[in-house]
């Protein structure tokens, strides 16, 4: 029983950290990165599809993407959906071939942008506190149950701990990561 409650802790935590590194993708430092369009919604033929199912993206260099509509037509819809989005970039248009120029972030915006990073870093750490909460209050419900001993829950408790300090470590060191690739020039 103990066991299980802090293996679903440990999952659940991990879980938190991969979906802190998913929302850090979107974030955009320097770099070109498909992953800026993944959100991107283009209307195809009446429905919204993601980007990644109407045309190709491909990174040019290294402050360019490339994307590429697998039908004409569509040129003008992903054009349209790009500059509708919040990512505030101007497709430029060469035939078939649309092309995304990244410019270089200014010291502020870096700043800015370091402060979001913060930002998701504790909302991150606040789901894995919130993850232990409801774990301990699982090994508290057993010894109410009379399943456990103290000592148990005493234990359990403390294993937990290190598991929730575990993952606020690598929330940590995430964020750092991100914070020194937006840093960069």
């Amino acid at each position: 029983m103990l066991n299980d409650i802090k293996k679903d802790a440990q999952t659940r935590m991990a879980k938190s950290v991969d979906a802190l590194r998913h929302d850090l993708v979107k974030i955009r430092t320097g770099r070109a990165s498909t992953a800026l369009v993944d959100t991107i919604k283009v209307n195809y033929y009446g429905s919204d599809m993601p980007l990644s199912q109407v045309a190709s993206v491909a990174i040019a260099d290294a402050r360019t993407l490339t994307i590429t509509p697998w039908e004409k037509q569509m040129v003008a819809a992903v054009e349209k959906a790009i500059l509708a989005s919040d990512l505030g970039l101007t497709p430029n248009t060469a035939g078939t071939v649309i092309r995304l120029n990244l410019p270089a972030l200014t010291e502020e915006r870096r700043k800015e942008l370091t402060k979001v990073v913060h930002g998701e870093g504790e909302d991150a750490k606040v789901a894995i506190r919130n993850i232990r909460r409801d774990a301990n209050s699982q090994v508290k419900e057993l010894l109410k149950e009379k399943k456990i001993t103290e000592d148990d829950v005493s234990r359990a408790e403390t294993e937990i701990q290190k598991i929730t300090d575990g993952a606020i470590k690598d929330v940590d060191d995430v964020v750092k990561a991100k914070e020194q690739e937006l840093m960069a020039v």
